[in-house]
Parts: structure tokens; C-alpha cells; sequence
């Protein structure tokens, strides 16, 4: 007999939170690698942070916005906890036997300057909680069209991730708009791929989850 999962959450909002928790966490790691995509460079943390938006934009599609927005907002448990366990980490003392080239790699890595971590986790927070509100106020006006509906909050959500990432991080340190630019480029480009068949990939299992609830 399958364990009962309570009748105010469902089997698939279950797995949007554990999926969603996961993503805000690997997100930073990623970030770390520039990934070139013929003419676009972009962060790889991208596709983690696309993620979150699919994520979000279904659960608003399947369980409302209200539900959305708690999503975004209890993802700053482990988006913090995490940061906070790789600054704790990074200074413990390292064990001499540790493999020798990822003695010096692990803080690169893995290390972000306090301006950066706080950057990100306000670029997180304003930029999920805008996709939710820009994917509602859609549904409203623009009818059914889930993929449209998803694929433009989260252009315009990545447009504005990227302004206040970028400025947050780097704003007095170095030249910005080149680097802004294209950073907008490559998430709106992807956001226009991806997006799109994603979020019917995680709609159509939400639903086929909580249907099979449903029938038990």
C-alpha cells in the first residue's frame, strides 16, 4: 500500500518543492562555468535558474499563484543554507591528503565574495516572484496559451534577473552594459527554446501524477 500524502498536497506539488529546493541550490555551483553556445556565453547556472522558472510557472498553471509564490519564497531556505554550508566549508581546515590540484580549485569554485551572494539572492527573489506575477496576470489576458504564457514571464523575469545581478555584482568594479547585454541575449534566447517544451513536459507530468492520486 502507497504511503497517503495529504489531501491539501499533492504528488506533484511534492515533487515540484523537492525539485525546486534542489535547483536553487545547484544554481551557484553551476554559475561557476561559462558555457559558450555558438555565439551565445552565458552562466551555466542559466539552465538551473530556467528550471526554477518552469517550476514556478506550473505550479501557478496547476495549483494557483498563491502556491507559486510560497514555492519562490520558502526556496531561500536552502538557496542561504547553502551558501552559508560552502562559506562554513571553504573555511574548515583541508585535509593534507586531499587530492592536490582540488586543494586551491575547491574555493575558486565554489567561493563568492559576501557582494555577489547577496546579489544573487535578491537578482532570485524579485526575478521568481516576477515570472509568477507576469505568468498570472497572462493566464488572465492571453488565454490558454501555456508555452506563449511561460516562455514570455520568463524572458521578461531573466531580462530583469540579469540588470540586478549584473549591477549588484559589478556596478563601480567594471564595465557593465557589454557584459549585461549579453547575458540578456542568452537567457532570453533560451528561455524562448526551452521553456516552451518544458513546461508542457512538467505539466503533463503533474497532472499524470495527481490523476493517478486521484484514482487510488
Amino acid at each position: 500500500m502507497s504511503a497517503a500524502v495529504p489531501p491539501s498536497l499533492s504528488r506533484s506539488l511534492l515533487l515540484f518543492a523537492a525539485l525546486y529546493g534542489g535547483m536553487t541550490c545547484i544554481a551557484g555551483v553551476l554559475g561557476a562555468k561559462q558555457v559558450a553556445l555558438g555565439p551565445l556565453a552565458v552562466e551555466a547556472g542559466i539552465f538551473p535558474f530556467l528550471l526554477l522558472v518552469v517550476i514556478s510557472s506550473t505550479t501557478a498553471e496547476l495549483h494557483g499563484a498563491t502556491a507559486a509564490q510560497m514555492l519562490v519564497r520558502f526556496g531561500f531556505v536552502p538557496l542561504i543554507t547553502a551558501m552559508l554550508l560552502i562559506a562554513l566549508v571553504i573555511r574548515l581546515p583541508t585535509d593534507p591528503g586531499m587530492y592536490a590540484p582540488a586543494i586551491p580549485a575547491f574555493p575558486i569554485v565554489l567561493g563568492q565574495s559576501a557582494r555577489m551572494m547577496l546579489s544573487g539572492v535578491v537578482a532570485y527573489g524579485v526575478s521568481q516572484s516576477l515570472n509568477v506575477l507576469l505568468f498570472t496576470r497572462l493566464s488572465q489576458t492571453a488565454g490558454r496559451g501555456l508555452a506563449i504564457r511561460g516562455a514570455v514571464a520568463s524572458a521578461l523575469s531573466q531580462v530583469v534577473d540579469t540588470v540586478i545581478f549584473i549591477s549588484l555584482s559589478f556596478l563601480g568594479e567594471r564595465p557593465i552594459g557589454a557584459l549585461m547585454a549579453g547575458q540578456m541575449l542568452a537567457k532570453v534566447v533560451l528561455s524562448l527554446l526551452l521553456v516552451p517544451p518544458l513546461i508542457h513536459l512538467l505539466a503533463a507530468v503533474g497532472r499524470a501524477i495527481d490523476g493517478e492520486h486521484a484514482r487510488d
